[in-house]
């Protein structure tokens, strides 16, 4: 394998989880990268070598890792990052950049934070988890399905064999409420659903709703209702011939100047010059 390879994922068309590139490299003695902000999740596992880790936790002040083969490190959205090889034994290291919708509830079962950045596993785990990951840099690249299916799979190993993951406990109905509010939101979300009418099916009061919402996934719930409508007009405007009008009646919006106006909040663009942009040519 070259010293260095990427390929960064084009595909817009997943929503809850999202490949944003991936690749591979062997470090020449004290390379080093940052310090910088990254926007999404970054994930390095470590295969040979060693190397050193300076990241921003949760109180803005930094942590320093020292890390060797069969470790990894997650780098959380816009926290301060450095990391540089060794040089005498510097490492090899594969990485994966990803994000989406449900991607906060992943991470956070897994037990991995800007303030627990570090993966350890017993070495077989380990190996299956750098295997899963292989997979996802040799996956065909014209079929981002099989880049997208590893993935599942990857995150998958990741929760189950960090040593810091969380340990599920019966009475957690935190997590319980908010996995039954994002599958109604995907069931209903071209509906004109409300917060109140979504707390009201899960029975609880609506402040403490947000509360726990805002807490298991880091959003609040109009914010995420918002980010999943947009993202189903984005699919929308891309694949079919459906008018403005009609593409925001089926995410929920009847007034047009209202989902137009939510559409360019979102993405400083109004859905008319999105779709010239991006929609599928014949």
């Amino acid at each position: 394998m070259n010293d260095l390879f990427f390929h960064v994922f084009n595909d817009a068309n997943f929503i809850d989880i999202k490949i944003y590139q991936y690749g591979y490299e062997k470090c020449k003695p004290a390379h080093s990268f940052g310090p910088a902000l990254r926007q999404h999740y970054l994930f390095h596992y470590i295969i040979s070598g060693k190397g050193k880790l300076v990241l921003e936790n949760s109180n803005n002040t930094n942590n320093m890792y020292n890390l060797s083969s069969g470790e990894g490190f997650l780098i959380s959205p816009n926290k301060c990052c450095h990391y540089i090889a060794d040089e005498q034994y510097p490492w090899e290291y594969i990485w994966i950049e990803f994000s989406g919708l449900k991607i906060d509830e992943f991470i956070k079962i897994s037990g991995l934070s800007c303030d627990n950045p570090i993966y350890k596993s017993d070495n077989k785990s380990s190996i299956q988890l750098k295997n899963k990951m292989f997979d996802i840099l040799n996956s065909n690249k014209d079929d981002p399905l099989e880049a997208m299916g590893h993935l599942y799979l990857f995150l998958f190993l990741l929760k189950n064999s960090n040593q810091g993951r969380m340990k599920p406990t019966c009475g957690d109905l935190k997590n319980f409420y908010v996995r039954e509010a994002i599958n109604y939101i995907e069931n209903n979300y071209q509906n004109n659903i409300t917060i109140e009418e979504i707390s009201a099916f899960l029975g609880l009061n609506k402040s403490y709703f947000g509360k726990i919402f805002k807490e298991v996934i880091n959003s609040n719930p109009q914010e995420f209702l918002i980010k999943y409508r947009m993202s189903k007009a984005c699919q929308l405007l891309k694949t079919s011939n459906f008018s403005i009008k009609e593409v925001g009646e089926k995410v929920g919006y009847i007034n047009p100047l209202h989902f137009s106006k939510i559409f360019k909040n979102t993405f400083n663009i109004s859905p008319r010059e999105w779709k010239v942009k991006n929609q599928y040519k014949n």
